[in-house]
């Protein structure tokens, strides 16, 4: 070993199942390496020994030349004194040792398992499950780390010996691919409650696609409702079974050549669309496209993805003559409220009765994972649900943290969080705790990352709500609970995912949440870091009256607002009759409720100030899905601003006397111009640009205010009303116009579906202050 070294390597991250072995095995031949691979569970560990530059040059193709979807955390190097001297470079068995574990999302197919599964001359020619390293189900299927068949589904199909030789062979793609079958041994699909199989079921579920019928597909997550997206009436139908009158379906789109056509997109837009995580992009669409306008009625946009799955590929194109459309509905296959159907069962209870036949195959599903929703902002990705193919990778953050914690989430578009010293790991999607079928999916699915992960919380963090079903669960898990307000965990999520430590004002602009004053709040201010926040600012307080109605019916909203701030009957139902809010006789029943504070609280809640503007200028009386006011609003806005015409030129002070020490918005006059403006007939699209407009000065005034008052630079921007993309825009760069640093979400929604992460990083700052303190 004269003049040579030796280094132990850890290698943390995504690792296994990504063809991380042979990859450092041909480094290693490449840079003449002896020494070691193996699997430890945690991290992969590499004994590299060699003269100095031919180490140097081995680590050096590590960094720069990874396996495709490995997803490296972080890289240990350490010199070995006293090492054995090594012959060769081998790759050794796994092993399994404690650490920091790391699950791999589900994965895209890839290129070259496309092409197999196209090619008549391959033995895995039209395989429904085809798979390789670089590609498959990881998470759904997985039972136990490490990443090894024995641990996952597939452990139910022996491999034949074709198969076993690929899976043993470092030289093969297929090596250590954990999901490898063909069509001798893998899984099969089948149609429930026929006697089709594999070609035949498909070729139905073809055919029933073709002919106008709907149909339910098992994929890797969960099951799918899918239709022709080109037939308007067939797209209705669905529509009319599922009960959702206007939210958007997403489309499958056959190839990127049919997303070009129906939509507008960008080189970055095209790379998100075609990597390996394939989620459902918002895309604004095109005139003259073939998409049925049902899809997304009176939407610019539509969610458009790629199929991810081989079957999906399957329903596009196969060997047999039927006309296929080259897009598909793809929407979640459940019942609303309910999780993402998984298995057999699930999915006839629930989806026999919206659909024409379903397509099943028999591998199970362990872990739920609907598709990811993703908007853009300033070239980079802007999450909307974060699940398949991005959970459960986790967040680094640069804190030293020490701990275990588990937080609960948020009531609507839960996630859930586990924090494992300095890492904290998202989940999956698992849907809104209204429904006692994901009250229970969320337990299940908290038990199995525990699993996992290894992981052995000693809190758990949930909401301040004493009624939410989140909460409810927290407290049910026999651990100490750490109850962290709604918009200050909002604030913390978007400071967890910048990896920012300091102190910061925080606009927090959502639905509802429950505030510490046990009022809603909804438009907040904060000046908050992990310690804890302090309430600065919100907007003008209002009546909601109607309880949990007035968040579907903005009209409640509006009366209120205008009530409030008239303080005369007769003129507020007046102005309600003309502006198409509601009869006179519903305002005054409005009225007398607020008067006797009947099924009324005070609220500062931002997202009800948007159905409110949206029902008052005729744009969305009442909404039909979560967001469908403000979206609708927001749509109109966005149409004013392009048309070229000229903005309304209105002033208001941003400002108003504080309250309990608090600034306050001036929204409650803002909302009173719009409805005079409306009222003398100015054009909806106008007042709706106004609206944001001006609500984004307000928030700018508010944090310019604060910044002389606590010397603060830096603005975190979230809740769902961050989803907004002009009022995102709005409040981002009059920020920054005026020298402010602003954080904002990327790849955490800023939505509810981000909040666990906010209430994980509290309660491990939590009990790492009180370790500190003993």
């Amino acid at each position: 070993m004269n003049g040579e070294i030796t280094k132990r390597i850890r290698v943390y991250g995504i690792v296994q199942g990504v063809g991380f072995r042979p990859t450092v095995s041909r480094h290693a031949a490449r840079n003449k390496i002896r020494g070691t691979v193996c699997n430890k569970g945690p991290y992969v560990e590499i004994l590299a020994q060699g003269e100095t530059s031919q180490v140097e040059g081995f680590l050096e193709d590590l960094k720069c030349h990874p396996p495709k979807r490995a997803f490296i955390i972080k890289t240990e190097v350490t010199d070995i004194s006293d090492a054995a001297e090594f012959d060769r470079f081998s790759i050794v068995e796994s092993e399994k040792t404690k650490g920091e574990i790391y699950v791999s999302p589900d994965i895209a197919i890839c290129e070259d398992c496309k092409r197999e599964l196209f090619d008549p001359n391959n033995r895995r020619y039209l395989h429904p499950f085809i798979n390789c390293t670089n590609c498959g189900p990881r998470l759904t299927i997985l039972e136990g780390l490490p990443y090894d068949r024995e641990r996952t589904t597939m452990k139910e199909f022996p491999m034949c010996p074709a198969c076993a030789e690929e899976y043993h062979s470092p030289k093969t793609r297929r090596y250590d691919a954990q999901p490898v079958c063909c069509n001798d041994c893998g899984p099969e699909v089948f149609l429930m409650d026929g006697e089709e199989r594999g070609h035949a079921a498909i070729t139905h579920t073809r055919r029933v696609i073709a002919d106008g019928g709907i149909v339910a597909v098992k994929g890797i997550g969960g099951f799918h409702l899918c239709c022709d997206a080109t037939k308007e009436e067939t797209v209705e139908k669905l529509r009319s079974l599922k009960t959702r009158p206007v939210k958007p379906f997403a489309v499958m789109a056959r190839d990127m050549d049919v997303v070009q056509r129906e939509c507008e997109t960008e080189p970055f837009m095209d790379e998100i669309l075609t990597g390996h995580q394939k989620p459902i992009l918002l895309l604004t669409k095109k005139e003259g496209g073939k998409i049925a306008p049902g899809v997304a009625p009176g939407n610019p946009k539509v969610g458009v993805m790629l199929p991810y799955a081989p079957v999906q590929l399957l329903l596009f194109d196969y060997d047999d003559d039927i006309q296929m459309p080259d897009a598909l509905v793809m929407t979640s296959g459940n019942v609303s409220g309910a999780p993402i159907c998984r298995d057999d069962q699930e999915a006839a209870e629930e989806l026999g009765s919206l659909c024409d036949c379903i397509l099943t195959h028999n591998r199970k599903i362990l872990t739920r994972a609907d598709d990811s929703v993703m908007d853009t902002y300033r070239g980079a990705p802007y999450m909307i649900r974060r699940s398949r193919g991005y959970a459960p990778l986790p967040f680094l953050m640069s804190r030293d943290f020490k701990g275990q914690v588990l937080a609960i989430g948020g009531e609507l578009k839960n996630t859930f969080c586990l924090g494992m010293n300095n890492l904290f790991y998202p989940s999956a999607y698992i849907g809104d705790l209204e429904d006692l079928r994901t009250v229970e999916a969320l337990k299940e699915t908290v038990t199995r990352m525990n699993t996992l992960l290894e992981a052995d919380p000693v809190v758990v963090a949930c909401d301040l709500h004493p009624r939410y079903q989140s909460v409810k669960v927290a407290k049910e898990m026999d651990l100490p609970v750490i109850q962290v307000q709604h918009h200050y965990a909002h604030i913390l999520s978007c400071m967890a995912e910048n990896d920012y430590a300091g102190r910061v004002i925080g606009i927090s602009f959502d639905g509802t949440g429950f505030g510490s004053d046990e009022t809603v709040w909804g438009g907040e201010i904060l000046a908050a870091d992990y310690n804890g926040f302090n309430r600065i600012g919100s907007i003008d307080p209002f009546l909601q009256i109607g309880g949990d109605i007035s968040a579907k019916e903005g009209w409640r909203i509006a009366v209120s607002l205008l009530y409030g701030r008239w303080k005369d009957e007769e003129k507020t139902a007046e102005a309600a009759e003309k502006c198409h809010l509601c009869t006179r006789s519903e305002a005054k029943v409005q009225m007398t409720m607020a008067k006797r504070q009947m099924n009324s609280i005070l609220s500062t809640s931002a997202g009800r100030l948007f159905d409110a503007v949206s029902a008052l200028l005729e744009i969305c009386r009442a909404s039909t899905y979560e967001g469908d006011a403000s979206t609708r609003l927001e749509y109109a806005a966005e149409v004013f601003e392009e048309s070229g015409k000229a903005p309304l030129s209105l002033s208001i002070q941003p400002l108003i006397q504080d309250l309990d020490g608090r600034m306050i918005l001036n929204t409650g006059e803002l909302v009173e111009m719009i409805a005079t403006q409306k009222l003398a007939g100015e054009e909806a699209g106008r007042l709706a640009y106004f609206f944001h407009e001006a609500l984004a000065d307000q928030v700018i005034a508010a944090c310019l205010r604060a910044r002389r008052e606590t010397g603060l630079n830096t603005v975190a921007l979230s809740g769902g009303v961050y989803q907004n993309q002009l009022f995102l825009r709005l409040c981002d760069e009059g920020l920054k116009k005026e020298g402010f640093r602003v954080l904002r979400h990327s790849l955490i929604p800023p939505n509810d579906g981000g909040i666990a992460i906010g209430q994980a990083v509290y309660a491990m700052n939590q009990i790492n202050r009180k370790s500190e303190e003993t």
